[in-house]
């Protein structure tokens, strides 16, 4: 069985409360509810307004300290919500990382939503990359795993596509990956990116209009074909037209290509690596299958 990460750390309410008393005890008395424990992070609701946001292993913390740096800037950008930290909590005798208190964005995650739901963001999520989509300072993190040319990705996606288990379609998966790897690769500035857009970390309204973006914790500089992968893991054939053409001129066909590929490697993570999470095994699911459904 393939499981996420396991926590390196216990996290509980009770650590969470001595982190705010002793920080920012002014937020310390709210209540306090667990929503979230994903590859990188626990999130828990503070109060109605906050939430409290820890890394769960260390290969987390310093991606805490990217957000805490240059989310704000995102945010300025974004025609949408982003959870700009208000406090960056510092480490403590009891919790060895930084950690950060965060507005608490309301909506429903897409990835319980109904595909018509979804669909219908699809030009909402289109103005939020154009808008984020800009070159990024020099000094700009580069995450090794998200926004890299993509033959630096490519042993671990072979290696996953050797489950025949898992994949019965290898072949024309392979097919795929060796196409988007022959797309000439990004040429231009480092773009600012997101690096883990899927339906779990995109909020929306209850008419499926795009309320928020969260976990930002893979942002940094690259080929902005890595989050255009959003286009297979989220909609369905039509829907991704209207996404895809949404972004006319701004981009070309290699970096559509380069995406394919970056939906096959977000995809297959998932599907190989979430027998203990349902939800996101299922985005990898459909992500595969919208690749497969294609010509």
């Amino acid at each position: 069985m393939a499981l996420m990460p396991a926590s390196e750390l216990e996290i509980t309410t009770g650590l969470v409360r001595g982190l705010l008393e002793d920080q920012l005890p002014g937020l310390a008395g709210l209540p306090l509810e667990l929503v979230a424990n994903g590859w990188d992070n626990v999130i828990y609701r503070l109060g109605t307004e906050w939430a409290v946001r820890l890394p769960r292993r260390e290969a987390a913390a310093q991606l805490i300290l990217h957000e805490q740096r240059y989310l704000p800037g995102y945010a300025r950008r974004s025609p949408v919500p982003l959870p700009s930290p208000i406090h960056s909590g510092q480490p403590s005798p009891d919790y060895p990382w930084p950690w950060s208190v965060t507005p608490w964005l309301e909506g429903l995650t897409a990835a319980a939503a109904s595909q018509e739901s979804r669909n219908a963001a699809a030009g909402d999520l289109a103005a939020f990359l154009l808008a984020i989509h800009v070159p990024a300072v020099p000094d700009a993190p580069v995450n090794p795993f998200r926004g890299v040319p993509l033959a630096a990705r490519s042993e671990a996606v072979l290696d996953r596509l050797d489950d025949s288990g898992r994949y019965p379609q290898a072949a024309q998966l392979r097919t795929l990956w060796a196409a988007a790897c022959q797309a000439p690769p990004w040429d231009g500035p480092g773009l600012w990116l997101h690096g883990d857009l899927h339906p779990a970390n995109v909020l929306l309204r209850p008419d499926g209009r795009l309320a928020a973006v969260v976990d930002f914790g893979d942002l940094g500089a690259g080929d902005p074909a890595v989050d255009l992968g959003v286009a297979w893991l989220m909609f369905d054939g039509g829907a991704r037209r209207r996404f895809m053409a949404a972004f006319d001129a701004a981009v070309d066909a290699a970096t559509w290509t380069r995406a394919r590929g970056w939906a096959v490697i977000l995809a297959t993570a998932m599907v190989s690596f979430s027998d203990d999470n349902p939800r996101m095994a299922g985005i990898g699911q459909f992500g595969v299958e919208q690749l497969l459904s294609e010509p």
